[in-house]
């Protein structure tokens, strides 16, 4: 197996630069694992493929504002911090760039979003790692949310009017660095119509972290190193999740976060509540214990999304469905359209 097994090219134009109004319009590609067919809808009409007692899991992890813009002190150079995780009061994990011009003990202001006079915010780099990679310490960790912007992926070049359209309409918990995806798609009054019909509704968290952004730059993808992501599982939920097995009934996982914390959770072969830190990397060969069904966007070549789907429904089957989507005109990565795999 190797990283280019998982590439494919895909012209700029097809790269979704706005979400679609009302989400739930986007285009539906459904692939059927079991003969390999293809169908194309809505993603309304989701709601036509699941069965009341089935239970869909949703990842309610929120964006928070983590991409910080300031200038070195020691001199007119602009740096651009992207915050990853905490790890201590005011101490954060960051990607910086250009990470070359900022070596440890270099300090940095941070400018107000607002450009309002005298609200500024100091950091200062405590260690250097490898490809960008920053510990610093904010002066005061607390001015984060009013300093910081909602990281946009850097191949949507057209400016958000509404950042709230880069959240899902069930986000909660504050801590991704980039969105699940593959929920925003889903808005109130299809939830309900689901919840109606007897389809259960859970929320596990996890926080999106640097891989979301990564490439795999290894030729043998089994050498990349994943981003550990933060995750939480509740005990409550990890019972649904077993009666809805026992029952024989479909665990549906929406966005390839909400994979990767289940089946970390599902090791044993059964769900088990769950609070730290996942770094289960899902490769085609992976045995998946508890996810029936999956909703996900349509990913970056190179990626470790993309071979987590292909693990799921095979690199054949999935790069045949990425074709046939560029021939109908489907929309790619983040606010694109999605795929439901059966």
């Amino acid at each position: 197996m190797k990283t280019s097994d998982f590439d494919y090219h895909l012209p700029p134009e097809f790269i979704a630069q706005t979400p679609l109004e009302p989400r739930d319009q986007s285009s539906l590609m459904v692939l059927h694992r079991s003969d390999g067919s293809i169908e194309h809808h809505y993603f309304y009409e989701i709601i036509n493929y699941l069965h009341s007692g089935d239970t869909m899991v949703l990842n309610n992890s929120r964006v928070i504002p983590a991409r910080i813009l300031g200038q070195k002190d020691d001199s007119d150079t602009n740096i651009e911090i992207l915050l990853l995780r905490r790890l201590d009061n005011n101490v954060w994990e960051t990607l910086v760039r250009p990470g070359r011009k900022v070596a440890r003990g270099i300090k940095i202001s941070v400018a107000s979003k607002t450009d309002a006079i005298g609200e500024e915010m100091g950091a200062e780099v405590l260690e250097q790692g490898e490809n960008g990679i920053r510990l610093i310490r904010f002066s005061d960790e607390r001015l984060l949310q009013k300093f910081g912007r909602v990281p946009l992926p850097p191949y949507i070049r057209t400016p958000l009017a509404d950042t709230e359209r880069y959240q899902t309409v069930y986000a909660e918990v504050n801590g991704s660095v980039a969105a699940p995806t593959a929920g925003f798609h889903l808005t109130p009054n299809l939830l309900d119509e689901l919840k109606r019909k007897g389809i259960q509704i859970a929320f596990i968290t996890l926080h999106i972290g640097l891989d979301t952004f990564r490439p795999v730059r290894v030729d043998n993808p089994g050498q990349h190193k994943i981003h550990k992501e933060y995750g939480n599982l509740t005990s409550e939920v990890a019972t649904l999740l077993n009666r809805t097995r026992k029952q024989g009934k479909k665990i549906v996982a929406v966005g390839t976060s909400t994979v990767r914390l289940l089946e970390a959770a599902a090791l044993s072969g059964t769900v088990q509540p769950f609070s730290g830190w996942v770094d289960l990397f899902i490769l085609p060969g992976h045995k998946f214990h508890i996810t029936d069904a999956m909703v996900t966007n349509f990913h970056l070549p190179r990626s470790t999304l993309l071979m987590l789907v292909s693990a799921f429904a095979g690199r054949d089957f999935i790069l045949k469905a990425y074709s046939q989507a560029k021939s109908l005109g489907y929309r790619f990565y983040s606010f694109g359209d999605a795929m439901l795999i059966l």
